[in-house]
């Protein structure tokens, strides 16, 4: 199993925070956690649990319609939850860990 505890909508290229839209984060959280999972040898088909964090849960909406993208049909069992302070001070409006199979 590959573990991914929080991966949060940093741009590799720059180091920084990706927009501060809610949409523009999750679409940089899915792509940085699709890095990260095919450098552990797993992918985005091989997540079985999902858990995300939102800064603000009126986010939701438009965070899923992100996530159905990357995740079509039956994606994986997920739970929400709202986002602890530290990273609400980074900026982040999403983070997202998942448990995948290698």
């Amino acid at each position: 199993m590959v573990y991914v505890s929080t991966i949060g909508p940093i741009d590799p290229e720059s180091g920084q925070v990706k927009s501060s839209a809610i949409k523009d984060q999750t679409r940089q959280c899915l792509s940085n956690l699709k890095t990260k999972l095919e450098s552990a040898g797993s992918s985005l088909d091989k997540v079985v649990w999902a858990n995300w964090a939102l800064r603000d849960p009126t986010d939701f909406d438009v965070f899923n319609e992100e996530w159905v993208r990357w995740f079509p049909g039956d994606g994986p069992v997920g739970q929400g939850t709202l986002m602890p302070p530290l990273q609400r001070r980074a900026g982040f409006r999403v983070s997202i860990g998942v448990i995948a199979e290698a």
